[in-house]
């Protein structure tokens, strides 16, 4: 067996063994399912009704905000505009009331458009006032309409609400919102590549930091090259990582098949439907969600899949090389902080790029070259692929991904050679450049 061979052994049994890999790979998808629960569960919470208090003397637009009042709703609106103005200022003091509607006593709606007030202690949410300028906005037209003797029922009866039916070339029925389903599968898995490069990353810098604090570094080197070291450690990682991962996957599949078949819980296109649901309405909802679930079996899903799989391996090992060269550089983790934001913002980098450029033009000259650039491609790239990328661009892409890895590798082990063997020096950037020429 060869050296890389029994290193990469070495550290994916240590890796897998480790009291705390073992915890978190079977604890972390129980902590995901406990979070998203205890979400759904706030989010089903119905939180206080907010009294809003409204003195209209007019009367004009008292009825118009009532209306709005719903047994669900989040806040109330409440007449009170025999009472004098001072008194219910009071009420808001004394937190009677979440606020008060001013609306002054005219004969003019129209002057009103800015004289209106809305007293309150607290800043109130975007919507609520987006929604009392609406009501109001449209009750001031309604009048001026009326004003200019203009039949507002014809006008209404005029207006026309346009649905676009979307179709292929081929003359198949499709449906909206496909690419935003599109980018949000690509996103989930950009989003976990960058989580585990950063993660595993962060596990070969500290098993090196810990190898070199402990001096047993010294011994190993003695018998193996450096280099053999270092991709020993990155392949071994992330085979235990992959490993993780595919845990994951089944402990994810058999919780949903679980709440399938024994909760009771409906998940995917087999579920069946009772009789008492067949509505009109809730057909053409079932026949809307088959179309959904019809162009998700028409997405490329191996390709989807396998590119993910490449991708993690190629943006790993090339992140890893990097973390490695690190760990080797410093002597605890704290020293390694200010070579670390340099790794980490290409990552960012990548996601803000899929979620900016990809949604709106994924095969535009952003998207395309940013999926060629290896240290952003491993998410930029996945999150186009959902769309359908060129065969072309997908092998240039990881061609160049795997070949700057390789190119990187050279680079960091020659840090890596020096690093590992110098104790008790904060490195700085100038440093790790002499240290290049040193082992050069």
């Amino acid at each position: 067996m060869s050296i890389i061979s029994l290193i990469i052994k070495r550290e994916f049994i240590s890796k897998v063994r480790n009291k705390s890999f073992v915890v978190m790979t079977f604890l972390s998808p129980l902590l995901f399912v406990a979070i998203t629960v205890f979400i759904s569960y706030l989010s089903s919470m119905k939180s206080d009704t907010k009294r809003i208090a409204i003195h209209d003397p007019s009367g004009i637009f008292v009825k118009e905000l009532i209306v709005q009042n719903k047994k669900e709703a989040e806040y109330k609106y409440v007449d009170l505009s025999p009472i004098e103005v001072q008194y219910l200022k009071d009420s808001i003091t004394n937190q009677s009331y979440e606020g008060l509607l001013l609306i002054p006593n005219t004969t003019d709606p129209t002057a009103l458009e800015n004289k209106i007030q809305l007293i309150a202690n607290t800043s109130p949410s975007i919507s609520f006032i987006e929604n009392i300028q609406d009501v109001i906005g449209k009750k001031i037209t309604q009048l001026n309409l009326e004003k200019a003797h203009i039949d507002t029922l014809a006008i209404k009866k005029a207006e026309s609400h346009v649905v676009l039916n979307l179709a292929k070339t081929s003359g198949e029925e499709t449906i909206q919102g496909l690419n935003e389903i599109k980018i949000f599968i690509g996103g989930a898995f950009g989003y976990l590549i960058m989580m585990f490069i950063i993660m595993y990353g962060n596990m070969v810098m500290r098993s090196v930091i810990e190898e070199k604090t402990n001096r047993i570094i010294e011994i190993i080197i003695s018998s193996v090259k450096p280099f053999q070291l270092m991709i020993g450690k990155i392949i071994g990682t992330s085979l235990a990582g992959i490993l993780q991962f595919l845990i994951w996957a089944i402990l994810g599949l058999s919780i949903m098949t679980f709440a399938s078949y024994f909760l009771g819980v409906n998940v995917g296109p087999t579920a069946r439907l009772t009789p008492e649901i067949m509505t009109v309405e809730q057909t053409q909802m079932m026949s809307t969600v088959q179309m959904y679930i019809k162009e998700l079996w028409n997405l490329p899903i191996a390709s989807i899949l396998l590119g993910f799989i490449v991708y993690f391996i190629g943006g790993y090992f090339l992140y890893s090389s990097f973390y490695a060269a690190i760990g080797a550089a410093v002597d605890n983790q704290t020293d390694s902080q200010q070579f670390l934001l340099p790794i980490i913002m290409p990552l960012m980098l990548s996601v803000y790029i899929g979620f900016f450029s990809v949604v709106h033009d994924p095969h535009g000259t952003i998207a395309v070259v940013f999926s060629m650039i290896p240290l952003t491609s491993p998410i930029v790239m996945l999150m186009r692929i959902p769309f359908g990328v060129p065969l072309w661009q997908i092998i240039i892409s990881v061609t160049i991904l795997f070949g700057t890895f390789f190119g990187v590798v050279w680079f960091a082990a020659k840090i890596y050679r020096v690093g590992i063997l110098m104790y008790g020096k904060k490195p700085s950037w100038k440093e790790l450049y002499r240290w290049l020429k040193y082992a050069g």
